[in-house]
């Protein structure tokens, strides 16, 4: 999907203790500004800008009025971005300045390029799922939250192994003694999913991977299922003390008899794509995967 309308506001969102996101958060205010779009900021951050870069203070709520989020740091930075973006539908344009950044759109040393692309409105739209996790606790209670790369059911710090059952669509599959289950994206399959033996799932894959982390069982591998599946891990009466973590952001704790329940999300995450790049392109260059020596024919 193509954008529609000139970008006219930009929420932007650096890495709060990087020097190098403000110096380029900062280049970027500038620019655009110069060229008329209205920049905004939470408070805190806006606070940071000196008046000579026309940054405006802004809320949370006032990104639902932008035409992106533009981020200056890692992934860590563009999942913060995704709590405002995915609640209001606004798109996030991530500037890389972590080591890998596999959700980030453009590297700083291409500041003017992202510039021209805001100014000019010429970028295009893609949609990413999320899941919805909702934990039913033993004494009746209930708590929810959401992931964009994974949600992730661990044992706790210092405990032993988490005792669990996995059920798929209500039909239990499997009984682990693990340090705990990855449940995750096609765009969290390149993340902690991977780390813990997942596949890699292209972005346009409806599906949820589910990857056991050190599990004590005879069927341990990764399994991916339908887009509609409802996972369900529930923790038997002898098993430790665990949390389910979104995104390594948001954290519910589990205990014995606890049961999450794990879903597509109807809210996806919005990011904005300056370029066309296939994904196997961007796996490469971001993994440094070795190629040297393929006789195909190159792409341009």
């Amino acid at each position: 999907m193509t954008a529609d309308m000139a970008s006219k506001r930009a929420f932007l969102l650096p890495h709060p203790e990087r020097d190098d996101a403000w110096v380029a958060a900062s280049d970027f205010a500038r620019k655009v500004t110069e060229s008329g779009v209205e920049c905004v900021a939470s408070p805190e951050n806006a606070a940071r800008f000196t008046s000579d870069f026309g940054v405006q203070v802004a809320t949370q709520e006032d990104s639902a009025n932008c035409d992106l989020i533009v981020t200056f740091g890692g992934d860590g930075t563009i999942l913060r971005a995704a709590d405002t973006g995915r609640e209001f539908g606004t798109p996030i344009l991530g500037v890389n300045l972590g080591h890998v950044g596999f959700l980030a759109e453009a590297e700083a040393n291409a500041l003017d390029a992202v510039v021209a692309a805001v100014v000019q409105q010429n970028y295009t739209l893609e949609t990413r799922d999320t899941l919805s996790v909702e934990v039913q606790h033993a004494d009746g209670s209930i708590e929810s939250s959401w992931a964009l790369n994974e949600v992730a059911l661990e044992k706790g710090v210092h405990t032993h192994m988490l005792d669990l059952f996995l059920a798929i669509d209500n039909q239990p599959v499997s009984r682990w003694a693990c340090d705990g289950v990855v449940c995750a994206t096609p765009t969290g399959s390149t993340a902690y999913s991977w780390s813990a033996g997942g596949p890699v799932v292209w972005p346009d894959v409806e599906a949820i991977v589910v990857v056991p982390a050190s599990a004590h069982a005879l069927f341990s591998r990764p399994m991916v299922v339908g887009p509609h599946a409802k996972i369900s891990v529930q923790l038997s009466d002898r098993s430790a003390q665990g949390v389910a973590a979104c995104d390594g952001r948001r954290v519910i704790e589990i205990g014995q008899g606890d049961r999450a329940e794990i879903v597509r999300s109807d809210k996806p995450v919005v990011f904005a794509r300056l370029n066309e790049v296939p994904f196997a392109e961007r796996l490469v260059r971001k993994f440094e995967l070795p190629v040297s020596g393929w006789r195909g024919e190159a792409r341009d």
